[in-house]
């Protein structure tokens, strides 16, 4: 069986988490799923036994955020704790986390990157993905799970997945077709009416030195700034994600179609995916009184403040300490600009 190290990406935002995410707390330091572990603790829980303990465990995240992460995950070594000083988006994370990896590891070791905010319902069917994504790995490919496709959503990237290449650990591999972009409704349908697409669920799995030569092919200058100067580079890098810098480009990209329960948390709408109770008229994570509301999601931080709607459907209300959101479900991807409004005003910064 193929060890994995695992690095776990947690710089993000979360901006279409607010007002609950912010930028000293973004969503991977909270417990969205109902249960008493943040997203980014329950991220750990689960690749532990993938990595066989603590010190095979990295972390990647933004400066202002190390401290959280110190706190959240307080046995992870310290040495595993890579802080980037600007955030540069996920090509730049990975690269340098690799180089680290390759430095203590060689350039032989398989390496797992995961996203801090996801949601997994069958742990042993992910580790048991994983390991199958490993021993693909170790062929030179580099893995990535694809997602099954369960509606036409319009917020997620897409895999094709193109001729198969073999069986692992019981699942199928297939060739890398094209990577895509956020598509419109019609698009998404076509994509799952076709029965090639999978979602792409930003899961990567590799061995350190195919990702080392790949990222020296395509984004060479990335590469040469961080093996020159480190982290000391980043305020020169320009933003690049993994996908448009790596994988969208390369010819060692397989794709491993997985039907475990999934989510990317990517907004309010996934509190409902994940809480709402059968039966239940809406998702009430407060105290709520509701006459004629329906199909609505409502958050309050303090469990002493009441909330109470009338006439209502199909709406996400949020109450934390000093700001309120009130948008419909289906509205719910605009809320990252108007935080981006927010911060445009000097006057509202202290909401951010």
């Amino acid at each position: 069986m193929t060890a994995i190290i695992p690095v776990i990406l947690a710089g993000g935002k979360g901006e279409r988490f607010w007002p609950v995410s912010r930028l000293a707390n973004p969503k991977q330091f909270l417990c969205l799923d109902g249960s008493d572990r943040s997203l980014l603790q329950a991220t750990a829980d689960r690749l532990l036994s993938l990595a066989n303990g603590w010190d095979n465990i990295w972390v990647i995240t933004a400066a202002h955020l190390a401290d959280r992460v110190r706190e959240q995950l307080p046995d992870l070594p310290e040495a595993n704790l890579l802080v980037e000083p600007v955030g540069r988006d996920t090509a730049p994370a990975v690269a340098w986390a690799t180089l680290e990896i390759a430095q203590r590891h060689g350039d032989e070791a398989v390496v797992g990157f995961f996203p801090a905010d996801h949601w997994i319902a069958d742990e042993a069917a992910f580790c048991q993905t994983l390991r199958a994504a490993a021993d693909l790995a170790t062929q030179g490919a580099i893995a990535t799970l694809g997602i099954t496709p369960t509606y036409p959503a319009t917020g997620y990237g897409y895999i094709e997945q193109g001729a198969g290449t073999g069986t692992y650990g019981h699942l199928n591999a297939y060739k890398v077709t094209r990577f895509t972009e956020k598509p419109d409704a019609v698009t998404a349908q076509s994509f799952i009416d076709s029965g090639s697409f999978s979602w792409n669920s930003g899961m990567f799995i590799f061995p350190v030195g195919v990702m080392i030569d790949e990222l020296k092919t395509h984004a060479p200058e990335l590469m040469q700034a961080l093996m020159t100067a480190g982290p000391a580079a980043y305020p020169s890098l320009e933003k690049l994600s993994i996908d448009y810098a790596v994988m969208e480009h390369t010819d060692r990209a397989f794709v491993m179609p997985v039907t475990f329960g999934w989510d990317d948390l990517g907004d309010w709408n996934a509190v409902e995916r994940l809480l709402k109770q059968p039966g239940a008229k809406n998702v009430d994570l407060a105290t709520h009184i509701a006459l004629d509301t329906e199909g609505s999601i409502v958050y309050a931080a303090d469990p002493e403040e009441v909330v109470v709607t009338i006439g209502l459907d199909d709406v996400v209300i949020v109450r934390d300490g000093n700001a309120t959101l009130i948008v419909r479900k289906d509205r719910t991807q605009d809320i990252k600009a108007a935080v981006k409004q927010l911060g445009a005003e000097d006057r509202f910064k202290h909401l951010l």
